[in-house]
C-alpha cells in the first residue's frame, strides 16, 4: 500500500460557505468515511439555500429536507472528488485482475465463459459474440466503495451486419482507483472479432490497449526515491486474448479463453487461461468456470466460480453466483436482477467478498438493441 497521496482540493475552497464545520449541532468531521461526505453536503447545502433565499425560517421540514438532498446531489456531482478516504484494501483487490465485468458477468460470479453473448462476450470470451445474432450498444459502471474505485465505459457488438459471418466488437473503460492512496487512473480499450466455423464451433480473438498512471506517493513522500512515475504512464501497450467455444448440443457448451497471451509481465495485465462448462435453456443457465492466473501472485493461482440465471416472466433475469480466489484467499457471493425487452435491457448486480479482504462491488448496465429499430439488416439478410 502507498501512504496517503496529496489531497485533492476540497469543496471548502470552491464554496466559502462550506467553511462552517458545525451545522445544527453536528460536527461534520466526526462522521466517518463516505457517510461524512453525504451528511456534510446535505447539511451545508441547506444553509447555502437558506442564505441565498434569505428566508430560512419559512422552509417547512419536508421542503428543507428535499432541498438539502437535491442540493447535496448537485454539489456532489459538480465538485469532483471530495475528501476521499485512502482505501485500506490491498490494491489488487480493488483492481480485480483488470477484468471488465458487465452486471451479468458479475452476478454469476464471473462464470460466463461458456454461455456469454452480446457485450458480455466482448469482455469475457470473444468467441461467443457469434453465439446470438445481435447488434447491441451498451454502457456499464462499477463502484467499489471500500476500494475507492470507479469504472465507467461501454461497448458495441455486431453479429448481424457482416455478410462474411464475422462478428465484431469494440469497447472502452475508464477507471479511477483510490485517489487518496495509490491514485491509479487508467483507460482500457478493447476490440474483438469472432467467426462461427459451424453451429458447434466458434473462435474469437481480441486485443486491448491500456494506458495507466499511478501518482500515489511512497513512504518518503514526493521524492525521487518514493514519488514514483508522477504524471507518467506506468503501463502503455497492447495485449491479446483468444477464445473458443464448442457446443455438442444446443444447451451444452464448453469454452477455453486465454487473456493477455503475449505476457505483459505485470499484475495490471495478468496472463491467464480459463475455461467454462455450462448448460442453458431459453429460461435457465447454469455454469462453472475456472481460471489459472500466472502473473498476479508471482506463481500460478486458481480462481473457481459458479453461477446460475433464471429468466422470470420472460423479462426479469434473476442471477446468483460464487467465486473462490486462491491468490487472495477469499470467498465472494454475488447476485443481480434486470429487465430485458425487445428494445433494451437494464441490469444491476452486487458482489460481496465475505471472507478475506472484505469489499463490496456494485455493477450497473444498460444495453440498447439496435436491431429492434429496423435500421439494420435482419439476421437472414446479414448472413
Amino acid at each position: 500500500m502507498f501512504p496517503r497521496a496529496r489531497r485533492h482540493v476540497g469543496v471548502q475552497r470552491q464554496h466559502p460557505v462550506f467553511c462552517e464545520s458545525r451545522v445544527h449541532g453536528h460536527i461534520v468531521r466526526s462522521v466517518p468515511g463516505f457517510v461524512r461526505r453525504i451528511v456534510a453536503h446535505a447539511l451545508v447545502a441547506e444553509i447555502w439555500l437558506a442564505r441565498v433565499s434569505k428566508r430560512s425560517s419559512s422552509l417547512s421540514p419536508r421542503r428543507s429536507l428535499v432541498a438539502s438532498v437535491t442540493c447535496a446531489i448537485l454539489v456532489t456531482g459538480t465538485t469532483g472528488t471530495v475528501r476521499a478516504e485512502r482505501s485500506e484494501l490491498p490494491p489488487e483487490v480493488g483492481w480485480n485482475y483488470g477484468e471488465i465485468e458487465t452486471p451479468r458477468i458479475a452476478a454469476m460470479g464471473g462464470a460466463l465463459r461458456a454461455h456469454s453473448n452480446s457485450t458480455s462476450a466482448l469482455f469475457i470470451n470473444p468467441a461467443n459474440m457469434v453465439a446470438s445474432r445481435v447488434y447491441h450498444l451498451g454502457g456499464l459502471a462499477q463502484i467499489w466503495p471500500e476500494a475507492s474505485r470507479q469504472s465507467y465505459g461501454g461497448g458495441a457488438v455486431d453479429s448481424i451486419v457482416s455478410s462474411a459471418r464475422v462478428a465484431g466488437g469494440i469497447g472502452g473503460t475508464w477507471t479511477s482507483q483510490d485517489p487518496d492512496g495509490i491514485d491509479r487512473r487508467g483507460t482500457d480499450l478493447r476490440f474483438a472479432f469472432a467467426f462461427p466455423f459451424s453451429d458447434q464451433f466458434f473462435l474469437g480473438i481480441g486485443g486491448r490497449y491500456m494506458w495507466m498512471q499511478q501518482n500515489g506517493l511512497g513512504p518518503l513522500g514526493d521524492s525521487l526515491a518514493s514519488g514514483g512515475l508522477r504524471e507518467e504512464n506506468i503501463v502503455r501497450g497492447f495485449a491479446f486474448d483468444a477464445g473458443a467455444t464448442v457446443k455438442p448440443s444446443d444447451s451444452f457448451a464448453i469454452s477455453v479463453v486465454g487473456n493477455n497471451l503475449n505476457n505483459p509481465g505485470h499484475g495490471l495485465q495478468p496472463s491467464s487461461i480459463g475455461g467454462g462448462v455450462g448448460f442453458a435453456t431459453e429460461d435457465f443457465t447454469l455454469e462453472a468456470d475456472v481460471v489459472n492466473d500466472f502473473t498476479t501472485w508471482g506463481e500460478s493461482k486458481v480462481r473457481g466460480m459458479g453461477g446460475f440465471e433464471f429468466l422470470a416472466g420472460g423479462h426479469y433475469p434473476l442471477r446468483a453466483g460464487y467465486r473462490y480466489d486462491d491468490g487472495a484467499k477469499s470467498h465472494a457471493v454475488s447476485g443481480g436482477v434486470g429487465y430485458i425487452d425487445r428494445a433494451f435491457s437494464a441490469e444491476v448486480a452486487v458482489r460481496r467478498i465475505v471472507s478475506g479482504d472484505q469489499a463490496t462491488a456494485i455493477f450497473f448496465g444498460f444495453t440498447y438493441h439496435v436491431e429492434s429499430s429496423g435500421l439494420t439488416p435482419s439476421a437472414a439478410d446479414g448472413f
